[in-house]
């Protein structure tokens, strides 16, 4: 295990210093949305919070947190962040697959063809598309975590944004709960998948969800993707713990050791498996996290876009 001091202390300087965990210039994390048909001005902003941008450079990072946990080279974790953050983002980006880049980028391409299909009006501005700060929260920087999250909320607001489309569970938990609390700014906060609109006769096929602990447990949404299923036609087989008796799939313990984060999923995995059907997964930590185990997992939003 990494010394957690260590760790929390490059991410806060990370994200004081560039707005991100991974200190990556936005210009080079966030290209998503490039010739796509997304409108620039309305009244609800799609909100990434660049999560789903994030997972091709968590595998990358976790490749080397893996190769030196517990070695003597880990003590020196520490001194990255004196590395000026545009060669260290820079250099991360490159190193990064182009290829797990595309796959990211094409489940939020995914989520605007499902909304476009739900006929919601929406824009996406992606100077007003940062970070939530929430794994600083996750990890105790609470201090940390309300300063940034106090520059993303008055951005919002001075750009008159108070409705929000999120698109994975972490930032829609720190926009929904956290924000108002630390912030005092409360914004109109809607998931993706509440608001599918249409059903299809495409389904009959089965799956398991993995129930995200901030969806399951804290938000208590479960029942969302299961009715937006349910009305494509395709089942839900269940685990015994899912909904909000979900278990973690251990992805927000990758920062702070690999090594139990393995012992995690490869539990989670286990259960998920028991079904015998594919494994659909809600959040983009939790599918990094799943696809390292060889599991046949794909995202919500692909499976949505297929139904469609």
């Amino acid at each position: 295990m990494y010394n957690p001091k260590i760790i929390i202390d490059l991410i806060a300087d990370n994200v004081r210093k560039t707005r991100n965990p991974f200190g990556i210039p936005k210009s080079m994390l966030n290209r998503w949305w490039r010739d796509t048909p997304v409108r620039p001005e309305g009244d609800t902003l799609l909100f990434t919070g660049l999560m789903y941008q994030f997972t091709p450079y968590i595998e990358k990072t976790t490749h080397y947190l893996e190769r030196y946990e517990d070695t003597k080279l880990a003590d020196y974790m520490g001194y990255s962040k004196y590395i000026p953050k545009f060669i260290a983002g820079t250099g991360l980006a490159l190193m990064t697959s182009g290829k797990e880049k595309k796959n990211a980028d094409s489940v939020l391409r995914n989520i605007v063809n499902i909304l476009a299909k739900s006929n919601v009006e929406f824009f996406y501005k992606p100077e007003l598309d940062d970070y939530s700060g929430i794994l600083l929260y996750d990890l105790g920087d609470q201090e940390g975590f309300v300063r940034h999250a106090k520059f993303v909320a008055a951005k919002l607001k001075r750009a008159g944004v108070r409705k929000l489309i999120t698109v994975d569970p972490h930032t829609t938990y720190a926009l929904k709960v956290l924000f108002p609390k630390y912030t005092g700014e409360s914004f109109d906060v809607k998931t993706y998948f509440e608001l599918v609109s249409f059903k299809s006769e495409n389904g009959g096929s089965r799956v398991t969800l993995h129930d995200p602990c901030f969806y399951g447990r804290y938000l208590e949404m479960s029942d969302v993707p299961r009715k937006v299923l349910a009305n494509l036609g395709i089942e839900c087989v269940e685990v015994i713990n899912s909904e909000h008796a979900t278990n973690c799939c251990g992805g927000p313990a990758e920062s702070v050791s690999p090594k139990l984060s393995k012992e995690v999923l490869d539990r989670r995995v286990e259960e998920l498996q028991s079904t015998g059907e594919p494994i659909i997964a809600l959040c983009p930590i939790c599918l990094g996290n799943l696809k390292k185990s060889g599991a046949q997992v794909e995202d919500l939003s692909t499976l949505i876009a297929r139904s469609m």
